[in-house]
C-alpha cells in the first residue's frame, strides 16, 4: 500500500509548468506552539526534477505565498494543504500546481508547509497540523490588507491527508487549539476537498494517516473526534468535493460520508465523482477529458468568490 501511495503521487506530479512563489513566510512570529527542541530532527526534501518534491519532518512551518496576477486578482484567498498521509508533503501536484491553477482564477494562494505529526518534536502530535492550518487562516485574515485579499473570502483546500486537515479546519474552528488562540476567527469561508481522508473509521480510513496523526492505539474518543463526518454542523463552510470510484488509497466513501453529513446539516455542498483516476492526481486526472478545475471554477463563480 505504501508503494502504491508514493507511486500515485510520483505519476501525478509530472504535469504543467510551475509558478514561482513571491514570499516564504514563517507561520509563527516567535515561539512555535506545541513544539519541543530535538536537534536530530531536520526537514528533508526528496526532489526529482520536474516530477516530485516530497518534504518530510517539517520543524519550522511556513506559508508559501503566490499572489494572484494583478489583472485577475479578485480578493479571494485559499490556504492549500498538500497531502502525503501525514508522513510527507507532496509539494508539486498538491501545492505548486494548485497555486498555478488557482492563480489563473484570480485567487491568491498560500501553500502551507505544515508540521507533520512527530512525537520527537511535539508534546501532542495530534494537534500540530491543526494548530498550523488555524494559524495560517488567522495570519491571512489578520494581514488581509497586506496580501490584498478579502478577510471574508478565505478558503482552505486539501488533498488526501491534506483534505483531512482541511476538513478538520472546517469542523473544529469553534474551539481553536492552542493556549492563546486570540479573537480572530479561524473558520474558513469555504472548503475544497480533493480525494480527502475524512473518516478514521476502521473499514474506510487511510490507516497510515490515522496512525501518523493519533497513533496506533488511539482511544475511541480520538477516533471519533477526528472522523470529520461526525463533526459537521450547520456552521461548516460550503464545500466542494472531488473523488474517484477506483481510489485504492482513500476509499470514495470518505467523500460520500462528508457529503451526506453536509446534507443532514443543510451545508451547501457540491460533489463530482469520476469512475477512474486513482489517487494523488492533483488537478490532472488523465483518465478523463473533463477538467475538474473547470467544475471548481464554476462553483467558485456561482458563490461569488471570483467576483472582483
Amino acid at each position: 500500500m505504501k508503494k502504491l501511495f508514493l507511486a500515485t503521487f510520483l505519476l501525478a506530479a509530472s504535469a504543467a509548468p510551475l509558478v514561482a512563489q513571491q514570499q516564504i513566510l514563517p507561520l509563527y512570529p516567535s515561539a512555535i506552539p506545541d513544539s519541543k527542541p530535538n536537534k536530530s530532527v531536520t526537514e528533508t526534501a526528496e526532489k526529482r526534477p520536474n516530477v516530485a518534491e516530497f518534504v518530510r519532518q517539517v520543524v519550522q512551518p511556513k506559508l508559501l505565498v503566490y499572489p494572484a496576477p494583478a489583472d485577475k486578482a479578485n480578493g479571494t484567498a485559499v490556504v492549500v494543504c498538500p497531502g502525503g498521509g501525514y508522513g510527507f508533503l507532496s509539494m508539486v501536484n498538491e501545492g505548486y500546481q494548485v497555486a498555478e491553477k488557482l492563480n489563473a482564477m484570480g485567487i491568491t494562494v498560500f501553500v502551507l508547509k505544515y508540521r507533520l505529526p512527530d512525537d520527537r518534536t511535539q508534546p501532542d502530535k495530534s494537534i500540530a497540523p491543526l494548530l498550523d492550518v488555524q494559524q495560517a487562516i488567522r495570519m491571512v485574515r489578520e494581514q488581509a490588507a497586506k496580501f490584498n485579499v478579502n478577510p471574508n473570502r478565505i478558503g482552505v483546500a486539501g488533498f488526501s491527508a491534506g483534505g483531512h486537515l482541511a476538513s478538520t479546519a472546517g469542523t473544529h474552528f469553534a474551539k481553536p487549539v492552542g493556549n492563546k488562540p486570540g479573537p480572530t476567527s479561524v473558520r474558513p469561508d469555504f472548503l475544497i476537498l480533493a480525494y480527502p481522508v475524512i473518516t478514521f473509521n476502521d473499514s474506510l480510513t487511510h490507516r497510515g494517516s490515522r496512525e501518523n496523526l493519533i497513533g496506533k492505539n488511539a482511544s475511541a474518543e480520538q477516533v471519533q473526534l477526528y472522523s470529520n463526518e461526525l463533526q459537521v454542523s450547520a456552521q461548516t463552510p460550503p464545500t466542494f468535493l472531488i473523488h474517484t470510484q477506483d481510489d485504492g488509497v482513500v476509499p470514495v466513501q470518505n467523500s460520500l460520508l462528508f457529503y451526506q453529513a453536509c446534507l443532514r446539516h443543510k451545508v451547501p455542498v457540491e460533489m463530482h465523482l469520476y469512475p477512474k483516476g486513482g489517487h494523488g492526481y492533483g488537478f490532472y486526472n488523465r483518465t478523463t477529458k473533463d477538467d475538474w478545475a473547470e467544475r471548481l471554477r464554476n462553483w467558485l463563480d456561482m458563490n461569488g468568490w471570483l467576483t472582483k
